[in-house]
């Protein structure tokens, strides 16, 4: 590492000079699948030729202007996305943070217009929104808390998946929203009961409360809907998004439903950088491309046979606590610690990681073909079995 980097990561001894699809190499020529798409970033994978070219096309036209001036590409982006969502309107920013920060302002703004003087945010116990102060606040992990109190005030944790404890805020006339990830992904890849993003769809109509749905991870076509919540019919009034959103190029969304749509007003909010030409050069990129190969469906056909194949291999082996996911987000977890996976991976070409300590997390890239997808379930269950073995 150098020296001049602040020692922020704990990074794996491996650096990657090109990548083709589901593949990535590294400086010594060798081949890697990637299993986890730079963290649900590189979905459609690595050099992708629509995307390069729209990338390409765009910076050798402009790159940035700043939002003191129309930008028709970010209108284009604004309008494919509420196309595809049924919500109202787009904020633009560059990265899943600032889309949760952005809702966060949203719900504040709100419960200043309720007059409603120490807002309450119900956040959920696992979760995951960011690392700046306020997402890292609302975020339900000790470990990301430890050394940056006094946290952001305003957030009700309750436990995931546990309407109940959602029901029981309904008489505090402080909470303003719920903020919720469809499908928990730093926090395990854990999935909810069937009907649990529709009961608060209700509870937040009954109680006049905005519904929040952190996408970033899970949108854009990730669990076989273009947005997780979709599953279950409903609509937020706020979604974040991000990661997939560019397939590698900084962008972020905070998209509203009508109810919070007028709520920020000029003044209130704003970026130098987010929704930019490049940014949405390769947004627009991406969901034409999404569109035009029908990605959607497939991620949901193919997701159940892969974590079916997962399922198959490891349902006998000793040791395997659950193996859970949705579409192309699945998370095998373990009976015990198992980070040191994720360098016995590398070793084998397989990119991989785990999260929580004992879930081994795969979201892998939608281009990997049938060939590399065998590799990746054999080679990976060998190593799961051996390394339970020991």
């Amino acid at each position: 590492m150098s020296e001049h980097l602040m020692n922020t990561y704990a990074r794996l001894p491996v650096s990657f000079k090109k990548g083709d699809g589901a593949i990535l190499q590294d400086a010594d020529g060798n081949r890697y699948i990637d299993a986890i798409s730079g963290i649900a970033v590189c979905s459609l994978g690595h050099a992708h030729p629509t995307i390069s070219e729209a990338i390409c096309k765009q910076s050798q036209k402009l790159l940035h202007t700043s939002n003191l001036y129309e930008i028709k590409k970010q209108k284009k982006l604004a309008d494919e996305l509420i196309q595809l969502s049924g919500m109202d309107r787009v904020f633009f920013c560059n990265s899943g943070a600032e889309a949760n920060e952005t809702a966060i302002k949203i719900a504040r703004k709100y419960a200043n217009q309720k007059q409603i003087e120490k807002p309450q945010i119900i956040v959920m116990e696992n979760s995951f929104h960011g690392r700046t102060m306020a997402t890292l606040s609302a975020t339900g992990n000790d470990k990301v808390h430890e050394g940056f109190a006094p946290l952001v005030q305003g957030f009700l944790r309750v436990p995931f998946d546990n309407i109940e404890a959602i029901e029981a805020h309904s008489s505090n006339r402080d909470v303003v929203a719920v903020l919720v990830e469809p499908v928990q992904g730093e926090g395990g890849v854990h999935v909810p009961q069937n009907g649990y993003m529709k009961t608060i769809r209700e509870l937040c109509d009954r109680n006049d409360w905005l519904m929040m749905v952190d996408e970033i991870q899970t949108g854009i076509g990730r669990t076989g809907k273009w947005f997780a919540h979709q599953h279950e019919g409903i609509t937020p009034d706020v979604m974040s998004l991000a990661k997939a959103l560019g397939n590698g190029v900084p962008i972020g969304a905070c998209v509203t439903g009508k109810k919070a749509s007028n709520i920020l007003v000029p003044g209130n909010h704003g970026t130098t950088f987010g929704g930019n030409p490049l940014a949405c050069a390769a947004g627009l990129a991406v969901i034409k491309t999404m569109k035009a190969n029908n990605w959607v469906d497939f991620i949901a056909k193919k997701g159940d046979q892969l974590l079916n194949s997962f399922k198959d291999e490891l349902s006998n082996t000793k040791g395997i606590v659950d193996i859970r996911g949705k579409g192309y987000m699945i998370g095998i977890q373990l009976d015990r610690p198992c980070g040191e996976l994720v360098a016995k991976a590398l070793d084998k070409g397989l990119l991989i990681n785990v999260t929580r300590g004992d879930t081994v997390r795969l979201l892998p890239t939608f281009v990997m073909s049938s060939e590399q997808t065998e590799t990746l379930v054999n080679e990976l269950t060998g190593l799961i079995k051996e390394f339970l073995e020991d």
